[in-house]
């Protein structure tokens, strides 16, 4: 698998690529693509073509949840798509997944919109959806881990504004509960892609082990939305990944410093930015 990071809040030192806080990742593996988040704005597109990528190729695109910062360029994408069809310059555009909450606006507790700004409805008439809170096998070795269960007490957490339901009609507490990853199926071991991490890294980590099957890990890259964390939470993060053994650690986007400093006295902790390329069996 290789692993092209488009986004991210920071860039490669002395490389001209553009960073902004959030997330996008291209995925490949010797049977399909994946797009996995789209950032904030088109700096995933701009990442992209200066890395010979055309993120429009994927077979997938995944969507972590659905805060702006993740799905920001969504209205690009979907012009980039149409445009290509139009011009007959492709014949289909990537199948969209993601939890069924996924589309759902949010807001914060000021009331400030953080959701989704392209509404379900556009998407699902241009692009074939597929919503699940089940995992997803995209590939032999590649999951969509679907709806994330908060297994870990330490990873409990306050919910984060607010979502509307449709169901009810009526605005409940956010506990993010489309929030998820990915996990690739290495012959050594898990690599796990997170977008952010808001339902726990941690239990996200026990969730790919659960679907896969697999108990080792080799590399966990991603969001861990570790900002200034309370202690007992990141003293038990630490401990977790501690006993992970990991080869290598790549915590990005939504992981402070404090945490980071942390981490890396039990794993061997990488440099992150925009225009990174990894590679794994």
């Amino acid at each position: 698998m290789k692993l092209s990071i488009l986004v991210d809040n920071n860039s490669i030192i002395d490389r001209y690529f553009l960073a902004e806080p959030a997330v996008s990742y291209f995925i490949e593996t010797d049977e399909l693509k994946v797009l996995f988040d789209l950032g904030y704005s088109d700096v995933f597109l701009k990442n992209a073509r200066k890395m010979g990528i055309d993120p429009l190729s994927a077979d997938y695109l995944v969507l972590s949840h659905g805060h702006i910062d993740h799905t920001g360029g969504l209205d690009l994408f979907i012009k980039e798509c149409v445009e290509g069809k139009m011009e007959h310059k492709r014949s289909s555009c990537p199948t969209v997944v993601g939890h069924p909450e996924l589309f759902r606006p949010k807001i914060l507790k000021d009331r400030t919109s953080v959701g989704i700004t392209v509404s379900e409805e556009v998407v699902e008439a241009g692009f074939e959806v597929k919503k699940t809170r089940a995992p997803l096998w995209l590939g032999k070795d590649l999951v969509f881990l679907g709806e994330i269960e908060q297994s870990l007490d330490f990873e409990k957490s306050a919910p984060i504004g607010y979502r509307f339901s449709n169901d009810r009609g009526e605005w409940l507490s956010d506990d993010l509960i489309d929030d998820t990853a990915l996990a690739y199926r290495s012959p050594e071991g898990l690599v796990i892609i997170s977008g952010c991490s808001h339902r726990g890294i941690c239990n996200i980590i026990e969730t790919a082990k659960r679907v896969t099957g697999e108990d080792r890990v080799i590399d966990v890259v991603g969001g861990f939305h570790l900002l200034d964390p309370e202690q007992h939470r990141l003293r038990n993060t630490v401990e977790y990944f501690a006993d992970l053994q990991l080869r290598s650690l790549h915590a990005c986007h939504c992981t402070d410093f404090r945490s980071k400093k942390a981490l890396s006295e039990v794993a061997e902790l990488e440099a992150v930015g925009s225009g990174m390329v990894l590679s794994y069996p």
